[in-house]
């Protein structure tokens, strides 16, 4: 049985009797939340639903006027305070919520794009800062009932990091310097400084 196969069984296992269990998913840029929150609502079937923080990404032009352009997807470069509220509201059985949800083609999120229905009985949340243990990052750990951290060795996440750029059309050394300049930085806060999670899940060729 895989990883996520595995994972799923527990969280099937620990949600018994729950009427909503909520699942947060995180790690660093490039480790692969949204694959694995993806195959999760798979075999978890219809009872699951999946938010990504990417949605809370503050807008372009705010990040340009607070000098933020250059640093986009830091920690402060979110809305924390709307993905706590929100995750608060989902703890809630039987409640309903369209979240943001981040278009990477278009580099922007889009309001009340994705849809939590009252029906969910797990819902996933996804995003790099989810056990951050940084204030105010550091008080969304508590909220979840289960919380998965993704480990991916450093090199592996540069690679990776470096081609995700490559296909949005940047030329090799433009790619290497976009992800070396923020991405990386970004990706060693998030395993320097992470709280403790349930499940790690270890990269695996």
């Amino acid at each position: 049985m895989s990883d996520v196969a595995h994972l799923a069984a527990e969280l099937f296992r620990r949600a018994s009797g729950r009427e909503r269990f909520l699942v947060g998913i995180a790690g660093p840029p490039g480790s692969g939340k949204s694959m694995l929150a993806e195959r999760l609502r798979e075999l978890l079937g219809a009872e699951a639903a999946v938010v990504a923080m990417d949605g809370f990404h503050l807008d372009n032009a705010l990040l340009a006027a607070r000098g933020l352009a250059g640093r986009k997807g830091a920690p402060e470069t979110f809305d924390v305070g709307g993905l706590a509220a929100l995750v608060e509201r989902l703890r809630a059985p039987g409640s309903e919520a369209f979240a943001p949800s981040f278009d990477r083609a278009a580099d922007l999120a889009r309001a009340a794009a994705a849809h939590v229905p009252a029906s969910a009985r797990f819902v996933i949340v996804e995003g790099n800062y989810l056990l951050f243990d940084r204030a105010p990052w550091s008080g969304l750990s508590g909220l979840f009932d289960w919380r998965v951290f993704i480990d991916v060795p450093r090199g592996e996440l540069a690679r990776r990091l470096v081609q995700r750029w490559i296909d949005h059309g940047l030329d090799p050394q433009a790619a290497r310097e976009r992800a070396f300049s923020n991405d990386m930085a970004n990706a060693d806060l998030v395993i320097e400084r992470r709280l403790d999670a349930d499940t790690v899940i270890a990269f695996r060729r």
